[in-house]
């Protein structure tokens, strides 16, 4: 078994150019590695691999995740705690998502969990950049002086972010109540011109009635991300991704960009799978119950069949200091989503309360 396990582990590494022996480096939106000094090219081969779902349990209950190990040299940033790959050769870097200098002696290999499949890079770093660029123009009360801070990026790297999905059956059985409304008059006294006059109305009025019941749902590829060095808001926010155009693992696409490690590890994913779940299976047994409005008392949630891959999704990362204060952000780098956090301008957002008071006070003055 140790052997097995030796012979199917993968290492990050650098790829030579045939022609002038420079670094290769995999270009966004090709199949193909290509030579920054030269401009040599290397067609990286397609791939037949069938992209597999794991079983869940055999991860956690056996030695299948020896079997499985991607070696990767790791650096963590002391700042912010985040652990990614860096390339052989590199003697100084800096953390992507918080810009710290990093420790390249405390350098060292690790194991994890190889991913199965991922999404190369579609969009350059230009691209990106100016897709950021194009952000900053339309963010409402913003600084005057935050568009000439950004103009230079110092720290802008293409980062391959890890992820979990997680397929399951599930069965819910559950127990609750079924409301229904109903509308009754009722009378009652107002005053008008000085008068104690009687009215009535319609009040709205709810039946209970007992409800239980079970549903169903089969759960594919509930995205789960496995990285605890971005804000969580952020993370999800540059979703959709069109895991459909997922590929095969190759390393060779992890050429001249930045693998993050996983910091939530398979179990604790599940964990957070289980809670996006729990969204959909309320509202079917919303629906299942009923009625105009529901009420849930008791569920109890199966699941089975529980299937995951590890797999990574590209991303240019990157922070900027705006008067002594770091911000952080992201850009999809398949769709060009931008996502990230942003300082606000306190004058401009006074002079608009101060400008809305004042249209409100004219139309008071002449419509009152």
């Amino acid at each position: 078994m140790e052997n097995e396990s030796k012979e199917q582990q993968h290492v990050v590494d650098t790829f030579g150019c045939v022609e002038c022996g420079a670094d290769l480096k995999f270009s966004p939106n090709t199949t193909q590695l290509t030579c920054e000094y030269c401009g040599a090219k290397n067609e990286i081969p397609a791939s037949n691999e069938e992209i597999q779902e794991l079983k869940f349990e055999d991860y956690l209950d056996n030695d299948s995740v020896e079997q499985e190990q991607f070696e990767v040299n790791i650096v963590k940033c002391d700042t912010c705690g985040a652990e990614s790959s860096l390339e052989p050769n590199i003697v100084s870097s800096s953390c992507p998502y918080c810009a710290t200098p990093l420790i390249i002696n405390n350098a060292h290999t690790e194991s994890i969990i190889q991913p199965k499949s991922l999404l190369p890079f579609k969009i350059d770093k230009k691209e990106a950049i100016a897709a950021f660029k194009t952000w900053i123009n339309k963010l409402w009360f913003a600084p005057n002086a935050l568009k000439k801070a950004v103009l230079s990026l110092d720290h802008f790297k293409g980062v391959y972010l890890p992820f979990w999905t997680y397929d399951s059956d599930t069965s819910t059985s559950y127990t609750g109540q079924r409301g229904e409304h109903y509308y009754v008059t009722e009378s009652y006294t107002s005053t008008e011109n000085g008068k104690t006059v009687t009215k009535t109305r319609q009040v709205q009025k709810t039946r209970w009635y007992f409800a239980s019941g079970q549903v169903n749902h089969a759960f594919d590829d509930v995205l789960v991300s496995a990285s605890e060095s971005l804000p969580k808001k952020q993370v999800t926010e540059l979703e959709p991704w069109d895991l459909e155009n997922l590929v095969p693992f190759n390393s060779k696409y992890l050429s001249g960009f930045i693998t993050e490690k996983y910091q939530i590890n398979l179990e604790n994913g599940f964990d957070r799978a289980r809670s996006i779940m729990e969204n959909k299976i309320t509202s079917l047994i919303n629906r299942d119950i009923g009625g105009d409005v529901q009420r849930i008392h008791t569920r109890n949630t199966n699941y089975s069949a529980v299937t995951f891959k590890h797999i990574l999704l590209p991303a240019y990362v990157s922070a900027y200091k705006f008067k002594g204060k770091l911000y952080r952000f992201l850009v999809n780098a398949r769709t060009g989503e931008v996502q990230g956090e942003r300082p606000w301008s306190v004058t401009k957002i006074v002079l608009a309360v101060l400008g809305v008071a004042a249209i409100i006070g004219v139309i008071y003055f002449f419509w009152g």
